[in-house]
């Protein structure tokens, strides 16, 4: 089953009387249970496109399915209602709430959608010990390393059960023994839930996860293959 569906996109950016054309009519499909890298040079779109599937942004012209719904065309806080129960984000920079601690930090997704306490317990729980966390749980981000951090940020995206994670160079600011432990974390939880990933990247070292590689120049899909990892 499709869980993005990407047809004909072109997002053009407008500043002043200049314009940017940062996607060129894209199309591509994106299965359920899939661990995909969007890959190409800085520019590329990568990003972008990343963006429109995750409802930050809307396409200029052209449509984006997510589970089988048309996104392209709703407003602000539609966007939002789809992003709170279905979309999970992984940023660059962790994006953490610095006056949490790595529970609360996990917790929050589940404050948003009303589930019950008992419910957030026993989840947050699960995850911590899904992440290998669960002896960091009452620590503050400023308290952990950048790769614990960025295993929170992995286990927030999970917590309301999204159908789709996104990550936007996920692995950019950590080491590369940090940057390893992460990407063999995301591996695990999308083999062990079949929660579909699609991650941009120019990292090699997150590239050799991929079992799929869409690579973009240009606002354009340039390569779209299956790969096997390298780990």
């Amino acid at each position: 089953m499709e869980v993005t569906k990407i047809e004909n996109v072109t997002r053009v950016f407008k500043i002043g009387k200049v314009e940017t054309q940062a996607l060129r009519g894209v199309n591509l499909s994106i299965e359920n249970g899939e661990f995909t890298a969007l890959v190409g040079p800085s520019g590329s779109g990568k990003t972008t496109l990343l963006q429109l599937i995750g409802c930050l942004d809307q396409p200029t012209s052209g449509q984006v399915y997510i589970n089988g719904k048309d996104v392209s065309k709703l407003n602000r806080n539609q966007r939002a209602d789809m992003r709170r129960g279905t979309i999970g984000f992984i940023f660059q920079f962790f994006a953490l709430i610095p006056t949490l601690t790595a529970y609360e930090n996990i917790e929050m997704p589940l404050l948003l959608v009303g589930e019950s306490p008992k419910k957030r317990k026993e989840r947050v729980t699960e995850l911590l010990e899904a992440v290998e966390l669960t002896d960091r749980a009452h620590h503050r981000p400023d308290q952990l390393s950048g790769g614990q951090q960025q295993r929170v940020a992995v286990a927030r995206a999970l917590a309301a059960r999204p159908s789709l994670i996104l990550a936007d160079e996920p692995t950019a600011n950590l080491d590369t023994p940090n940057g390893k432990q992460v990407m063999e974390t995301m591996t695990r939880l999308n083999q062990e839930t079949g929660v579909t990933f699609v991650f941009a990247t120019h990292d090699p070292r997150v590239i050799q996860y991929a079992r799929r590689v869409i690579t973009l120049r240009d606002g354009v899909v340039i390569e779209n293959h299956a790969e096997k990892p390298e780990v």
